[in-house]
C-alpha cells in the first residue's frame, strides 16, 4: 500500500500555511504532506494550531498565506462546500448533528441538491446502506440522533462525509467521547477505509492511539510544524518530547496513600433517570481524606448519574450522603451552591453544558459558581480588577492558552476549556473533589500537570472521587478502584489490579472469590 501511494501525487500538500487571529499566530509557515491511502496523525499540545490548520483545509478559515494542493492540483478552499467538492470531509470533536432528526435526515441534510438525492429518497437510503455495509458503519438509519449513544452518533458523522463523496477524512479527537471498546471498533473502521483507498487525518492527543493506528505522524508546537515521522520509526517518548519541547513523565509518580478520616460516605444510593429507569442501584462506598477512589466502567453504567447525584445536580430516589461527617439533604436543600459552600468541588464530565458558559469570558468562567465569594465582590458589585487578577494567576498556573482572560470560553480549544474548569475547582481548597473525565481532550504535557495536581490534592488531605473512561488513568491515579456495571458496584480492587481483571468486572463478569465489594 505504501509503495503504491508513493508513486502518485500526495492526497494533500500544504505549503507555507500561516494564519493569525489578531496578535495570536495560530499557524506559522506550515508544510505538510499526506500520502494517499494512509492514516496520518497530527499531534500537539492544546493551542498548538492543529484544529486551525485542519479548519483551513476544510474551508472554515482562510489562510493568510500559503498554498493547498489536493491530488497534485493547487486549489482554493473558500468554504466547506468547496472542501466537500474537493473530496474532503471533516468529523468535528463536538458533533454537528440535529438531535431530533433521524440518521437519514442528518446524512442528507445539506446534500439536497446532490445527484443521488435528486433521484429519490429510496436511492439515498440504498446508498447509505451500501456505505454502512462497505465500511462496517452499522447504524439504524431511521433512529433519532438523540436516541443514539455517542459512538453511533460518530458513525453518522462519518457516513455524512462518505455520502458526500469524501476521499479524505479529517477526524478531530474522534475517541474523546468513546469507550475503549468503541474506540477499538472505530480503528477497525479506519483500517477498512484506508484499505479501500481513503486517506485519513487523525488529530489526537493520545499517543498510544497514534502508535496503534497511524502510518505517519506530524508534530506541531506553538503554531509550527516541528517534525514528521514514520510511526514505525518513533515511540511515545520521542513524540511526547517533540510535542512539549521537553521530556515528559508518562507515568504517574506517587507515594502510597495514607488515608485519614471519612470525608464522603454514600449509603444505599439509588438514582432514576427522567424515564424512571434505575441508573444507580443501591450503591454504597466511602472515601477518606488523603485518598483517590476511582470509578471504572463502560460509559452508560451509572457513573455519570452517580456523580450528578452526589454533586446535587439531580435528586436521588433514595439513600444517604455524608459530607465531612454531616448529612446532605439529598431530597431538599442540597443544591450545588450549598455543597460548594460546604467544601465540595466538582469538575463535571460535560464541560460545555455543565462546566462552562461558552459565551462568557474566561475570567467570568474562572469564578463561575463562586461569584458571591468576598474575594470577588464589594457590596452588591463584582470587583472586576480582582476577578481579572485571579484569572491571570490561574491562567499562569495552569498554562491556559491563549493567556487572555477576556477571551470567550467558546474560543478556547477543548483542552484549554478543561483547564479553565480544573483551575476553578481545584484552587478552591475543597474537602471533597469530584472529578469526571479530568483529561478528556487534553494534551500529554497538560495530562502530566493535571495528574500531578490531583496527586498533590490527595497528599494535602483531600478526598478525591475520580470517574474516567481511561482505564490507564484510573489504574495510575486511584488508590482504590470501584467498578460499576448496570448501575451497581460489582467489585473493588487495589492499585495493583490488572487491566484484564478490571476489564472483566466492567463487562459484568465477577469473580466472587476475589471481589472485595464494599457493603
Amino acid at each position: 500500500m505504501a509503495d503504491q501511494s508513493s508513486k502518485m501525487a500526495p492526497a494533500i500538500e500544504l505549503s507555507g500555511i500561516s494564519k493569525s487571529f489578531g496578535p495570536v499566530q495560530a499557524n506559522k509557515d506550515i508544510d505538510l504532506v499526506v500520502e494517499k491511502g494512509t492514516i496520518h496523525g497530527i499531534i500537539g499540545e492544546n493551542g498548538a494550531g492543529k484544529s486551525t490548520l485542519m479548519s483551513i483545509l476544510y474551508g472554515f478559515y482562510h489562510a493568510d498565506s500559503g498554498t493547498i494542493r489536493i491530488n497534485g492540483k493547487e486549489i482554493k478552499i473558500p468554504d466547506s462546500q468547496a472542501a466537500i467538492a474537493a473530496g474532503i470531509g471533516m468529523v468535528h470533536q463536538h458533533f454537528m448533528l440535529v438531535q431530533n432528526f433521524s440518521v437519514l435526515e442528518n446524512v442528507i441534510l445539506g446534500a439536497e441538491g446532490g445527484a443521488i438525492l435528486n433521484q429519490g429518497i429510496a436511492l439515498a437510503k440504498a446508498e447509505l446502506q451500501r456505505l454502512e455495509d462497505d465500511y462496517a458503519l452499522d447504524v439504524d438509519i431511521d433512529a433519532l440522533i438523540e436516541d443514539l449513544p455517542v459512538g453511533l452518533q460518530q458513525r453518522v458523522e462519518i457516513l455524512k462525509a462518505l455520502f458526500r463523496g469524501a476521499d479524505i477524512l479529517i477526524l478531530d479527537e474522534p475517541t474523546g467521547v468513546l469507550t475503549p471498546a468503541e474506540a477499538d471498533h472505530l480503528f477497525r473502521i479506519f483500517e477498512q477505509l484506508r484499505d479501500q483507498g481513503k486517506t485519513i487525518i487523525l488529530i489526537t492527543h493520545k499517543l498510544r492511539e497514534i502508535m496503534a493506528i497511524t502510518d505517519d505522524v506530524s508534530v506541531m508546537r506553538r503554531g509550527e510544524m516541528v517534525a514528521t515521522r514514520k510511526t514505525a520509526e518513533t515511540n511515545v517518548e520521542e513524540l511526547a518530547k517533540l510535542m512539549v519541547g521537553r521530556s515528559v513523565l508518562l507515568r504517574v509518580d506517587k507515594k502510597q496513600a495514607t488515608p485519614g478520616d471519612e470525608k464522603l460516605v454514600v449509603k444505599n444510593l439509588t438514582v432514576k433517570d427522567d424515564r424512571g429507569v434505575v441508573m444507580v442501584d443501591d450503591v454504597s462506598f466511602t472515601i477518606r481524606a488523603g485518598e483517590i477512589v476511582g470509578i471504572a466502567g463502560v460509559a452508560g453504567n451509572g457513573q455519570s448519574e452517580l456523580m450528578e447525584a452526589i454533586s446535587g445536580i439531580t435528586k436521588p430516589e433514595s439513600g444517604t450522603i455524608l459530607l465531612d461527617g454531616k448529612p446532605i439533604d439529598v431530597n431538599g436543600s442540597a443544591d450545588p451552591a450549598i455543597l460548594r459552600e460546604r467544601g465540595m468541588a466538582h469538575v463535571p464530565e460535560d464541560r460545555h453544558h455543565v462546566g462552562l458558559v461558552l459565551p462568557f469570558a474566561e475570567k467570568e468562567n474562572s469564578i463561575l459558581g463562586y461569584q458571591g465569594d468576598s474575594a470577588y465582590t464589594s457590596g452588591l458589585f463584582l470587583q472586576m480588577d480582582a476577578i481579572e487578577a485571579d484569572a491571570k494567576e490561574k491562567i499562569d498556573q495552569y498554562d491556559i492558552r491563549p493567556p487572555d482572560p477576556g477571551l470567550k470560553a467558546g474560543n478556547f480549544s477543548g483542552g484549554n476549556q478543561q483547564k479553565i474548569v480544573l483551575s476553578r475547582e481545584m484552587e478552591r481548597d475543597p474537602v471533597v473533589l469530584l472529578i469526571g473525565q479530568p483529561t478528556r481532550g487534553v494534551d500529554v504535557g497538560a495530562i502530566e500537570f493535571i495528574h500531578r495536581r490531583i496527586i498533590e490534592m490527595r497528599d494535602s488531605g483531600k478526598a478525591v472521587l475520580l470517574v474516567s473512561v481511561e482505564l490507564d488513568e484510573i489504574r495510575s491515579l486511584a488508590d482504590r478502584t470501584l467498578v460499576m456495571f448496570a448501575g451497581k458496584i460489582v467489585g473493588e480492587r487495589g492499585p495493583d489490579a490488572s487491566e484484564g481483571e478490571l476489564g472483566l468486572l466492567m463487562a459484568g463478569i465477577n469473580d466472587s472469590e476475589k471481589a472485595g465489594v464494599e457493603a
